[in-house]
C-alpha cells in the first residue's frame, strides 16, 4: 500500500489515495500503521476517497481503529494533499466528512499549499447532541454546559461541553504543562457522563486572545494538536467570557487561529500542514 505520512502541527496521520488503492478493513490497517514501533507510526490512518457530494471524501480512523467523524488538522492535510498531489487546482474545495461537508479555503505558495482555513461549522452545544450524559443539567433544564461541576477520580472539575462533529470537554487547569495527563486523561474519556467517550482539553487562559491546551483524544492518548478541540476550546473560552471570538490556541505541536464568527454561527480554524515522507508498506 503506497501512503503519504502527513501532519498538522504535529497531530499526524498516514493518508492513502483511495483514486488508486483500494484499502480493505481499515479499522486493522489503522491499527497496525500508527504502531509506532512496528508500523509507520501514526495517530491513525485517513483515506482519501471519491465523493458524489463533494470534491473529496475524508474517511478517517484513529490509532485504536475506532472510526472518528471529523478532525481539523488531518483535513487540513487533505487539502494539502489533493493540491499538490494533482488531485485538484481549486484552492477552494468541498471535503465530505462524517460530521458533514466541509469547505476549505488553501493559501497557496509556489504551486504549494501553504495554510488552510477550514470551515468547521457551527458548534453544537446542547447536552443531548454532544452527547453528554448530565442528569442534573436535564433537571435543570439546561441547554449548554458551561462551566459545569464535574467529579472525575475523585476530584472536583469544571468544564465546559462542546461538539465540533465530535465530543469535547474543556477543562481549565493551573498549568497543563504539568498535568499528569496519562492518568487523568482516560478518567474523563472513559467517565459515564459521556456515552460516546470523550476529548478532553486542558487549558489556561494566557490572556484575552491567546490560551494554551493539552488534549486527550479518545482513542488516540495524548497528541501534540486537535483541531476540532482548538475550536472547541476557543468555543469554550469566549461562551465563559474569557478571550475575545478570535483565539490563538497554543498547542503542543503549535499554534492555531481560531475565530469564531457567532453572528453567522461558524466557527473557522486557519493552521499549516506539512507532508513528512512518501512510502509503501506491506500490510
Amino acid at each position: 500500500m503506497k501512503f503519504t505520512k502527513m501532519h498538522g502541527i504535529g497531530n499526524d496521520y498516514v493518508y492513502v489515495n483511495c483514486f488508486k488503492e483500494q484499502v480493505v478493513n481499515p479499522s486493522e490497517i489503522a491499527k497496525k500503521v500508527s504502531d509506532r514501533h512496528f508500523g509507520i507510526g501514526s495517530d491513525g490512518l485517513i483515506l482519501i476517497k471519491p465523493s458524489d457530494v463533494a470534491d473529496f471524501e475524508m474517511d478517517m480512523y484513529n490509532a485504536d481503529g475506532s472510526q472518528g467523524a471529523m478532525c481539523g488538522n488531518g483535513i487540513r492535510c487533505v487539502a494539502k494533499y489533493v493540491y499538490d498531489y494533482g488531485l485538484t487546482d481549486k484552492t477552494r474545495i468541498h471535503v465530505a466528512t462524517k460530521s458533514g461537508i466541509k469547505v476549505l479555503d488553501l493559501k497557496v505558495k509556489d504551486g504549494k499549499v501553504q495554510e488552510v482555513c477550514v470551515d468547521m461549522g457551527a458548534p453544537i452545544l446542547k447536552p443531548e447532541e454532544i452527547p453528554v450524559d448530565v442528569q442534573a443539567a436535564e433537571a435543570a433544564g439546561e441547554e449548554r454546559l458551561v462551566n459545569w461541576p464535574i467529579q472525575v477520580n475523585g476530584a472536583p472539575y469544571h468544564m465546559t461541553c462542546v461538539s465540533m462533529g465530535n465530543p469535547h470537554c474543556i477543562v481549565p487547569v493551573e498549568d497543563p504543562g504539568r498535568l499528569v495527563i496519562e492518568e487523568i486523561g482516560p478518567k474523563f474519556e472513559n467517565h459515564p457522563a459521556f456515552p460516546d467517550r470523550v476529548n478532553t482539553e486542558f487549558i489556561r487562559v494566557l490572556d484575552r486572545k491567546t490560551v494554551e491546551m493539552r488534549v486527550w483524544e479518545r482513542g488516540s492518548g495524548e497528541t501534540l494538536a486537535c483541531g476540532t478541540g482548538a475550536c472547541a476550546v476557543a468555543v469554550a473560552c469566549i461562551l465563559n467570557g474569557w478571550t475575545e471570538d478570535e483565539v490563538t490556541v497554543k498547542l503542543l505541536g503549535g499554534p492555531l487561529r481560531i475565530f469564531w464568527d457567532r453572528e453567522k454561527n461558524t466557527v473557522f480554524m486557519t493552521g499549516t500542514a506539512t507532508v513528512v515522507f512518501d512510502g509503501e508498506i506491506t500490510l
